[in-house]
């Protein structure tokens, strides 16, 4: 399934100095770990609970590929906005496009794909439910952000 360009979901996020190195830029580490709670944000909106998908289902979400364009360095203090979009979902993955944003400037931005994985550590089918609410979630937040 393709999904809108315009649907996104947006968190809310200040640097912290622990987020940044010497000079108080963020570590380029740091987006993948804004990118990951956005998405895990984005997942609770929609009741999902990835401990209790684990606990109850057996599945969990990885990463399989990161493709990340650094625009502009985010700083201490910084109030960013992390958006995440779903722009494909497939029987086994989704993939997101994700932006980090300071007020109206562009930072970063990344195309991340996530696989559902099973208990034998295999792609697995998402479950009807599960991919039912995705398609919600997207369309409920198309329009919003930027």
């Amino acid at each position: 399934m393709n999904v809108g360009a315009d649907a996104a979901f947006t968190w809310p996020l200040r640097v912290y100095y622990e987020d940044t190195d010497a000079g108080t830029v963020v570590y380029y580490a740091n987006y993948l770990k804004y990118f990951e709670r956005c998405r895990t944000e984005w997942l609770r909106t929609l009741g999902v609970n990835q401990s209790e998908l684990t606990r109850v289902h057996g599945l969990q979400f990885v990463v399989t590929e990161v493709q990340i364009r650094y625009l502009r360095p985010a700083l201490l203090d910084d109030q960013l906005t992390i958006e995440a979009r779903v722009v494909r979902l497939g029987r086994c993955s989704l993939v997101f496009e994700q932006r980090v944003h300071r007020g109206a400037e562009l930072l970063a931005q990344a195309r991340i794909e996530v696989a559902c994985i099973g208990s034998q550590r295999r792609p697995t089918r998402l479950p009807a439910s599960l991919s039912a609410r995705i398609r919600i979630g997207a369309a409920r937040f198309q329009g919003r952000s930027r």
